[in-house]
């Protein structure tokens, strides 16, 4: 039998009976690889949908903002939008019709390894230029870097606090079920000292690929010029606990039922990835909520527009508005993360961050 016709459970509990606990970013990375690889997960009939397909307005407003920033910076006509995770490509076509009422018309890229949603974006998009990863990027122009609901898909780390000090938090079986078990390994050098000597029980997240992506990203923009906007659902201050989940056709789920057939997520950490940013002299503009964000950006004002033009879809058009907003919908819960290249200005939203 071809392994990609194995479950995936059973090739883990294979592994770990064979050679021990699998790590948790093994354990997330090769599942979400499987998951995405074969399937596309957004709209009604799939297992999530993300802000793009809520409301043309969401892409609509980062075309406007991206436009603003590009004429401030003084409209270099060689200039790049990158999209990390496009989805369907939604964001994009809302984004760039926009932005092209303003002269800002850039070479499209995409970052993304799915086949099924490289079709996708293939439809909507067919001018755009694939890539797996950010090393195939163009070198020339600044790049105007882009990311919704991309991050906190990315394999994360975890820490657990032991009788012992901090060990690895790792996946193993108890019988058949899958089970986390603490790892042997003294990690306590790579504990914050903040945390040193938290409660037995605490948890810790990391994610090294999230990191190394923003490295990478913040040395694009320190070198070539261009600014970026990280938009998910997260934290802007390092805490314990686990926000590890998963979620199946719109129902969150447990992350171990079914590795490969459902979306394995966690918050993302904006701090520590702010401060690598900073680290490359690139600038942090804030890391504000959603909601905050789309309103100074005008999106109430547009809510208005649009259903002053299409009357019948007036209540549609306000839902789309308040689940994008509201403090107890996406508005809090979701962050949006500025960074500039030096000598850049500050991005509409951003002048209190």
């Amino acid at each position: 039998m071809d392994e990609r016709e194995q479950s995936l459970a059973d090739i883990y509990r294979r592994l770990i009976r064979n050679t021990g606990p699998i790590s948790l970013t093994q354990f997330m990375g090769e599942a979400n690889a499987r998951y995405y690889s074969g399937k596309d997960p957004l709209g009604n009939a799939g297992d999530f949908i993300t802000a793009p397909e809520i409301s043309q307005m969401f892409g609509e407003l980062i075309g406007l903002w991206l436009a603003d920033l590009w004429i401030r910076s003084g409209r270099d006509e060689l200039v790049h939008y990158v999209e990390m995770g496009p989805g369907r490509g939604t964001l994009a076509k809302d984004a760039l019709r926009s932005a092209k009422k303003y002269g800002f018309a850039p070479r499209v890229h995409f970052v993304e390894t799915s086949p099924a949603l490289k079709d996708v974006q293939l439809k909507s998009m067919p001018g755009a230029i694939w890539h797996d990863d950010l090393s195939t990027i163009p070198v020339e122009g600044p790049v105007m870097f882009v990311a919704n609901e991309f991050l906190d898909a990315l394999p994360i780390r975890q820490l657990v606090r032991g009788p012992e000090g901090w060990r690895e938090r790792m996946v193993g079986l108890d019988g058949d079920q899958f089970a986390f078990v603490a790892g042997g390994q003294n990690m306590d050098p790579a504990v914050p000292i903040e945390f040193k000597n938290a409660e037995e029980g605490a948890i810790l997240e990391t994610c090294p690929a999230a990191a190394a992506i923003l490295y990478e990203v913040a040395g694009r923009l320190s070198e070539q010029g261009g600014a970026a906007l990280f938009i998910d659902y997260g934290h802007s201050k390092l805490t314990t606990g686990s926000t590890f989940q998963a979620v199946c056709n719109h129902r969150k789920v447990h992350p171990f039922a079914d590795p490969g057939g459902a979306d394995l997520t966690a918050h993302v950490d904006f701090a520590t990835l702010a401060r690598i940013a900073q680290s490359r002299d690139v600038h942090h503009m804030g890391t504000v909520t959603q909601g905050a964000w789309l309103r100074a950006l005008g999106i109430e004002t547009r809510a208005k527009s649009l259903a002053a033009h299409a009357p019948q879809y007036a209540n549609e058009i306000q839902q789309a508005k308040d689940r994008l907003i509201a403090d107890d919908q996406m508005g809090s819960l979701f962050k949006v993360m500025g960074l500039s290249a030096p000598g850049w200005p500050v991005g509409v939203g951003f002048e209190n961050g």
